[in-house]
């Protein structure tokens, strides 16, 4: 089904929209408050090797390495924020630092500058935006270059969907266990939360300053697909 308002339905999932047009954003897996978290084996003997890629421009992500590529490139991380500079103004985000893998994620796709000049290419008013995509030729380019995976959700470790928290999407597929695309990430609007999105999505992040912002985009008029009727830019992602 669609995601047409606000929380209203709290049956509706929030999904990466890499295989969606203009107008398609789908929501299609009832979210389960039961659902268990997908376990996904380390495996000793290649943590060391992919770190060892993280510099390394031809190295491609893919479901058998990422978690053993994050698992060690979170260990060498200093930054714990990422700004968001927009056409419509700064957003900066602070990472949770007990969301190790989606944390490594974000920032590992900022400093490869994946975000720059993706959109906010979702808004559904007074709930979320999303961003993280855009309906241009470069970001499916960068995606192919930067590999092929998704994210184990990691949805226990305390954080809620406050208004301003930053979490992650799951899967446009068939995905019992809720496994994250790792491109795109929505922002809570909802005052004083999306409460419901608990235990199905995972948080990884609050916004610190530029909720002003948040709420200007927000605003945006849409069109029937939840897509602004005007792009908003996302010029370019810093780690710090």
């Amino acid at each position: 089904m669609f995601l047409t308002s606000c929380n209203q339905n709290p049956n509706n999932d929030i999904k990466d929209s890499s295989n969606s047009s203009r107008n398609q954003i789908k929501d299609s897996v009832e979210l389960s408050k039961n659902d268990q978290p997908y376990q996904s084996p380390i495996s000793k003997e290649k943590t060391k090797e992919e770190s060892n890629k993280v510099s390394n421009d031809d190295f491609v992500l893919d479901e058998e390495n990422a978690i053993a590529f994050f698992f060690e490139y979170n260990k060498t991380l200093k930054e714990t924020k990422v700004k968001l500079e927009t056409n419509f103004g700064d957003i900066t985000i602070e990472l949770f630092d007990n969301v190790p893998y989606h944390k490594a994620n974000f920032i590992y796709l900022t400093k490869k500058g994946y975000f720059n000049n993706t959109y906010f290419h979702r808004i559904v008013k007074g709930f979320i935006i999303q961003g993280g995509n855009a309906d241009i030729p470069e970001v499916s380019q960068k995606r192919r270059a930067i590999g092929r995976y998704l994210l184990p959700p990691d949805t226990r470790k305390g954080h809620k969907h406050h208004r301003g928290v930053v979490s992650m999407p799951s899967s446009d597929i068939d995905n019992p266990h809720k496994l994250a695309s790792p491109y795109e990430f929505f922002i809570v609007v909802t005052k004083p939360g999306s409460y419901h999105l608990d235990g199905g999505y995972t948080p990884f992040g609050q916004v610190i300053e530029g909720m002003d912002v948040v709420d200007q985009i927000n605003a945006q008029k849409v069109d029937s697909g939840d897509w602004p009727m005007r792009n908003i830019v996302i010029k370019k992602a810093i780690a710090f």
